[in-house]
């Protein structure tokens, strides 16, 4: 049985505590390995390590660290395959999806750091009475604090900026999924330190989160944990970016393709057995074309077979929180039309599930699910549809399907960091966002993650002539 380690300063550590957790198979069921429970020493020694090699790492050319950063990319890139089986054992993913996330996160990687190339570290403004020059430091040491959904890509979209603008980072990636996280620092080609690995549950993400040595907080999670974050980082002055929990609506309008758009929500609500931050949870549909949509949808869910298509959910706990909802919903009124019921057998495996006669004091579309679940309120029109869509205590994501030019133009009023109108997961390399709500907040993406990476500073510099006498 494998038991995983640490890597501090270049060097694969045992933890100061004995304390072990069992890292499980969700689709078996079965312990295929061990890693340390976490502790403060852990932290205190991985994040000693980052600060000692950051200054270095800093002082060497913006154009060195992005290739040294473009050389891991690529070698993540290469080992796709074998990172993709990492993450299906270890929390299920399928392989062709995790494959795919992860070529595209190293490739993300890339082109994250290849915006340092770019971007204003330093500018100079020139006025009457001389100059001001703006320079943008490095913050110092960072922690990057991830979860077991997308364990590689989540983690690979933060490090880019923090790494290329003169950070090092601290990174702890969630109990569940630590094996991934592990390999990849096994492909690391970046200098000793730069990038150091703690491992375990709360017993180290606390400790690391409200370290006074580290300056940023990267944490994606969920609310109550991001919460306890943005605390410990107000008592210690340091930034946090949190990327939380999500509720995400989608909007069906009148006159949209019914079969290819039941398609669209279907892929959007059970991707990754509907383990996504920005998973569409809350499906709305105009009353013209309800019926129709619906019956759509149950004839696509029927595509997402567990145990093929569908992997497990994470853990039994996460499985009864999905059944929970359901649960909840057939008591208040709501019809099951497919799905609804635990797999038999080993594994934590749901079926895709489609609720009707739904309503918005439900469980299902007030609190996060996490699972695959699709449930199907009807509306009257496209406005109380965006109504009901904006009534949240959550802002990650949201979904519009319209063919009208005017609805279109409403739907971008939406509260949600993210709004894809008649697609899903579409992106732009010059898009930025920030959640609103329950959902975090630090704005990212594009120039806005350099600008969280780094503190600006201004020197204001007089003119040749201010000062002299007469």
């Amino acid at each position: 049985m494998r038991t995983a380690k640490n890597l501090i300063d270049g060097v694969w550590a045992d933890t100061a505590r004995d304390a072990l957790l069992d890292v499980v198979d969700p689709a078996t069921e079965e312990v295929i390995a061990r890693a340390p429970a976490g502790c403060a020493a852990d932290v205190d020694r991985a994040v000693a390590a980052a600060v000692a090699a950051q200054p270095a790492w800093a002082a060497l050319p913006v154009a060195e660290r992005v290739a040294r950063i473009g050389a891991w990319a690529d070698a993540i890139a290469a080992h796709a395959d074998e990172l993709a089986d990492i993450e299906r054992r270890e929390m299920g993913k399928p392989l062709d999806l995790g494959r795919s996330f992860i070529e595209g996160s190293a490739a993300g990687l890339k082109l994250a750091a290849e915006r340092a190339l770019s971007y204003a570290f330093e500018e100079t403004l020139p006025h009457e009475d001389g100059e001001t020059r703006i320079v943008r430091h490095p913050l110092g040491a960072t922690a990057v604090i991830t979860p077991w959904n997308f364990p590689v890509a989540i983690l690979l979209s933060a490090l880019g900026p923090l790494l290329a603008a003169g950070n090092t980072v601290v990174v702890k990636p969630s109990e569940h999924s630590p094996l991934s996280a592990v390999r990849l620092c096994e492909l690391l080609t970046l200098p000793d330190g730069v990038v150091n690995l703690v491992l375990g549950d709360a017993r180290a993400g606390v400790p690391l989160a409200e370290h006074d040595r580290i300056q940023l907080v990267h944490f994606t999670g969920s609310v109550a944990s991001g919460r306890e974050v943005g605390a410990a980082s107000g008592r210690r002055l340091h930034r946090a970016v949190l990327e939380l929990g999500g509720k995400d609506a989608v909007v069906v309008d009148a006159g949209v393709d019914v079969k290819s758009t039941a398609a669209a929500v279907a892929l959007g609500a059970f991707l990754n057995t509907g383990q996504i931050c920005t998973s569409m949870e809350r499906v709305y549909v105009h009353q013209d074309i309800a019926e129709e949509f619906t019956d759509a949808l149950v004839a696509a869910a029927a595509a997402y077979a567990p145990g093929e298509v569908l992997g497990p959910l994470v853990d039994e706990r996460q499985r009864d929180t999905v059944h929970r909802h359901v649960t909840d919903a057939v008591e208040r009124g709501a019809t099951v039309r497919t799905g609804g019921e635990k797999a038999p057998g080993k594994g934590y495996f749901y079926p895709p599930t489609v609720l009707t006669g739904v309503d918005d004091s439900m469980l299902v579309m007030t609190e996060e699910t996490f699972g695959p679940l699709a449930p199907v309120a009807v509306v009257a029109d496209f406005a109380e549809g965006l109504k009901r869509a904006a009534d949240s205590r959550f802002g990650l994501a949201a979904t519009v399907y319209t063919r009208d030019a005017d609805h279109v133009a409403a739907a971008a009023r939406l509260p949600a960091a993210l709004v894809w109108i008649n697609q899903w997961q579409g992106n732009s390399p010059e898009m930025i966002w920030e959640p609103a709500g329950d959902s975090g907040t630090g704005a990212t993406g594009a120039n806005a993650a350099y600008d969280a990476a780094t503190r600006p500073s201004s020197v204001i510099v007089a003119a040749a002539d201010q000062g002299r006498g007469e």
